[in-house]
């Protein structure tokens, strides 16, 4: 499989040419890269078709977004504590021991998202009015979080799957599978989200059958598409990987050491994303009272800016692959590099990327509303984010390449310190003078000073003194 990193060279004491060490960078970070601009574009789609349907409907997403994310989010951390191990491993050479990793992670992923789902539907219906959304959104956004919670599942299942062939080196088959993702999402979304529709061709006229579920159309979309695609990112895993594919009798038990080094990397992680996801249900809530308009467009104005942060995961991905098989071999110097590397080449990206969202943010919105409202109030935003977005890419990047080496302690401080120190303590001040506008001036602020500190975190190289997970 010659689409898989091979890194038996760093285990023999090998050190690559500087050359080559940028070509291991973009080797695997153009696949990711791939991969993140798959999802960006589904989230496009998703959100311009529920965006035909009206301001109400994008505003009741809008509303619960932020608690989807959180559900979301703490899957992926818990996820992220077997994946770092077996990029680990698998730079030590210990298949047999990532592949026991593999099985045990299956369980406690599927366990765990399971018991998150069930909570999400017995909240779902008090939700929309906690949050202090309008009435007018309150069954839409309903129904959207209660069909989000039965998609944590596959959605889990499909990120580990992902997870786990990119930290032993396979980033093809993940790009390629999410490419897939996006297809059958635009196709069950054609079907569930509108009405039936006629539309002519020539001297044909052809019909396109559909349910017209709305906003629950859009969740349900997604359900099925991730359902299909976690079955085939785990067969692949588990049958075809060449360090991870089960050929061999194991236990599918969870065992205490693999669940302790999992909460090392996942326990900062999951409060980061708890303690962070309180802080976008506070944005939500700061954004609320400014009005429809002002929550549609705060919510494409995320889906928008998107199209430069999701290429930048990519590169982060790379990173903690990286920086985790380094480890696992012993080439802590070789980490250092990587790391480093890798983060310029975020922050690069992310500065391009930022003056295309400034130059193109009235386009950019308006394939994602017809609202001409939405669109200008939410272009102002993007142009104000764009100034941070180097920064950003800086945050981003260096968080990736320091979960490699199992620190998330101090990055997770970090990022928790500056949102709730800078954005919200702002974006409360700003808010009744410069309504939406003032919101994102205190978001881009605040990014600005989290990139700063994780590059001063990076740099110091402190982060390398307790980099072994097992």
């Amino acid at each position: 499989m010659a689409h898989e990193l091979d890194v038996s060279a760093l285990r023999a004491g090998q050190t690559p040419s500087r050359r080559a060490l940028v070509g291991m960078v973009l080797a695997l970070s153009v696949p990711a890269i791939l991969s993140e601009l798959t999802t960006t574009l589904m989230q496009y789609i998703d959100a311009g078709m529920v965006g035909s349907l009206g301001a109400r409907a994008t505003a009741a997403i809008g509303l619960v977004e932020s608690t989807v994310w959180l559900f979301d989010g703490c899957c992926m951390c818990v996820a992220a504590g077997f994946t770092v191990q077996v990029a680990q491993l698998v730079g030590a050479g210990k298949d047999k021991d990532a592949r026991l990793v593999l099985r045990q992670s299956i369980v406690s992923l599927s366990a765990f998202s399971a018991a998150l789902a069930l909570l999400g539907m017995l909240v779902s219906g008090y939700l929309p009015q906690l949050l202090g959304g309008s009435p007018e959104v309150y069954e839409d956004a309903s129904r959207y979080v209660f069909v989000c919670s039965i998609a944590l599942v596959p959605v889990t299942l499909a990120r580990l799957g992902t997870g786990m062939l990119q930290c032993s080196g396979d980033m093809r088959t993940p790009s390629l599978l999410n490419v897939l993702s996006c297809v059958l999402d635009v196709c069950f979304n054609a079907v569930l989200i509108r009405r039936d529709a006629s539309i002519a061709i020539g001297g044909m006229v052809l019909h396109l059958p559909g349910l017209g579920l709305g906003v629950t159309g859009a969740a349900l979309g997604t359900l099925m598409a991730q359902a299909v695609v976690a079955a085939l990112l785990l067969w692949r895993t588990c049958a075809h990987s060449r360090h991870l594919a089960l050929c061999d009798h194991g236990s599918w038990r969870p065992r205490r050491h693999t669940i302790q080094a999992a909460w090392v990397v996942s326990g900062p992680m999951l409060l980061e994303r708890t303690v962070m996801s309180g802080a976008y249900i506070a944005g939500t809530v700061i954004v609320a009272p400014l009005g429809t308009v002002a929550v549609a467009a705060n919510s494409l104005a995320v889906t928008a800016e998107a199209v430069c942060y999701m290429p930048c995961l990519g590169v982060s991905v790379a990173a903690t692959t990286l920086v985790g098989q380094c480890v696992g071999a012993g080439r802590k110097d070789l980490a250092k590099t990587f790391a480093r590397l890798a983060t310029l080449m975020g922050a690069v990206l992310m500065a391009f990327t930022g003056v295309l969202m400034f130059v193109f943010a009235p386009q950019i919105m308006g394939m994602l509303t017809p609202s001409d409202e939405v669109r200008d109030l939410g272009a102002a935003v993007l142009r104000i984010e764009s100034f941070a977005e180097p920064l950003f890419g800086v945050s981003i990047v260096a968080a990736g390449a320091l979960r490699g080496a199992a620190d998330t302690l101090v990055p997770s401080l970090i990022a928790v310190g500056s949102m709730w120190g800078v954005r919200i303590t702002l974006a409360s001040m700003l808010a009744p003078i410069y309504g939406l506008r003032g919101v994102w001036a205190a978001m881009a602020g605040e990014l600005c000073v989290r990139g700063t500190l994780f590059l001063v975190r990076l740099l110091r190289g402190r982060w390398l003194s307790r980099a072994q997970l097992a």
